[in-house]
């Protein structure tokens, strides 16, 4: 009986030796010398398998970071901070298939389609962290742009993912001043700032104009 990890393997083994999927999944289980009822009991398709590695990618770092002792004292900064120091990481071990999975998508602004299970389980995540934030002051509450944090926070994902790709430094060391910048940066952004104390001093004289009129 196949297993799951037994198909990953050799699913990734085909497309970084052909550059490509393979034609049919008659000829793949063959190679691996299974029966098409043992692939389907795991995978509906190829592509399926690629969604599934990028989740699995994903919930491992999770779970890495939410081990560590030091975990509860982070601010939500330190926490997103250590998911993609984490994250990028753990991709180096599969750099050629990351490289290969990203690049059959259609360069465009929205996350490539083999995303799309990572998307919810990591905007959940920054959903906890913003919830935190918003508890402890480090986040400032903004009528109507609070439920957008994450989009921010997903668009750095995307970037970050990008950025990882791309870099030829070494040991990908511009990749982890990109993670530090840009999270940095975003965390700012989400802070309280004196342009909302200015903001919310002119909602005040709206609200009073007649309490200092000459």
């Amino acid at each position: 009986m196949a297993t799951a990890q037994q198909i990953r393997n050799g699913y990734i083994d085909y497309v970084l030796t052909h550059d490509g999927q393979p034609k049919s999944v008659y000829s793949f289980v063959k190679k691996l010398k299974i029966s098409e009822a043992d692939f389907y009991s795991f995978f509906a398709s190829f592509d399926s398998i690629e969604k599934i590695i990028w989740v699995e990618l994903t919930v491992e770092t999770l779970s890495a970071i939410r081990g560590q002792e030091v975990w509860t004292e982070y601010s939500s900064r330190d926490k997103m901070l250590s998911f993609f120091y984490s994250y990028t990481e753990l991709l180096k071990k599969d750099r050629s298939f990351i490289i290969y999975s990203l690049g059959r998508s259609p360069k465009r602004l929205s996350a490539p389609e083999v995303l799309s299970g990572v998307r919810p389980i990591f905007e959940n995540f920054a959903d906890e962290l913003i919830a935190e934030g918003l508890e402890n002051g480090e986040i400032a509450d903004r009528k109507f742009l609070t439920k957008r944090y994450k989009d921010a926070l997903w668009i750095q994902f995307g970037f970050i993912l990008n950025f990882w790709v791309n870099d030829d430094s070494t040991d990908f060391e511009k990749t982890d001043e990109a993670i530090e910048k840009g999270i940095n940066v975003t965390f700012d952004l989400l802070q309280r700032s004196p342009l909302d104390n200015l903001l919310e001093y002119g909602k005040f004289l709206s609200r009073n104009k007649k309490s200092f009129t000459i």
